[in-house]
């Protein structure tokens, strides 16, 4: 039984995409900047007008592919969000900066199960981050893979990142109302994250959107 398990909408496009999944539950909602590939991708100046309308008790994700500290601080800077979710490789000097220079920020890594090796990533990032987001993504592609996939992966794996670090964990990649028990009850993770499951035709989808949080309010209750 988890009775605290966040529930993070991606790939917001609009505020009233965001007003809608806070509506039906959304602890979080994600916001998609420039990216190399995958869906829900907006403007700063959409992200930063988004963040304005949304309660404080919300947390917003910026998803950034950037690696470079000087230019994620710029990034959170302009979009205001309480929370960067970095979607690639981040040295971790540079990771350390960010937390020196955004103190207030949560720093949220994005780890890309892909073997066991994402084991030893994840435990080793999790000594520099507040959280970590298991996603499908594979970022060694020619063009990137950084999330927004749509792809389930090897949940297994998930769960033994989640029993090594002592950070929060959101689980990601491919969920949707027909699996996401299943998810829950086997990786056992902090908090869900899902975009394409509760879209049709690339829009939040009110009855999906609805069902999604009727399925997760059975297993919290």
């Amino acid at each position: 039984m988890n009775t605290h398990l966040q529930v993070k909408i991606c790939c917001i496009s609009s505020i009233e995409e965001a007003k809608l999944a806070i509506k039906y539950g959304a602890s979080s909602i994600g916001l998609v900047s420039e990216m190399p590939s995958g869906p829900g991708v907006i403007s700063e100046e959409l992200i930063a007008e988004i963040v304005s309308e949304v309660p404080s008790s919300v947390n917003t994700f910026l998803l950034t592919s950037k690696q470079n500290a000087d230019e994620i601080i710029r990034q959170q800077e302009k979009t205001k969000v309480n929370t960067l979710q970095l979607v690639d490789y981040i040295r971790y000097d540079e990771l350390g900066k960010l937390k020196k220079q955004l103190s207030e920020i949560k720093l949220v890594q994005v780890i890309h199960v892909i073997d066991e090796q994402s084991i030893e990533e994840a435990i080793m990032v999790s000594r520099y981050v507040d959280m970590l987001l298991l996603d499908s993504g594979n970022p060694n592609l020619k063009v990137k893979e950084l999330g927004g996939t749509g792809r389930t992966h090897n949940w297994e794996v998930s769960r033994k990142i989640i029993e090594n670090v002592s950070i929060p964990v959101f689980l990601a990649g491919g969920l949707n109302p027909e699996n996401v028990l299943e998810a829950i009850q086997i990786v056992k993770p902090f908090g869900i994250d899902i975009c394409s499951g509760v879209r049709t035709n690339d829009k939040l989808d009110e009855v999906k959107l609805k069902s999604f949080f009727q399925l997760v309010n059975i297993y919290t209750n």
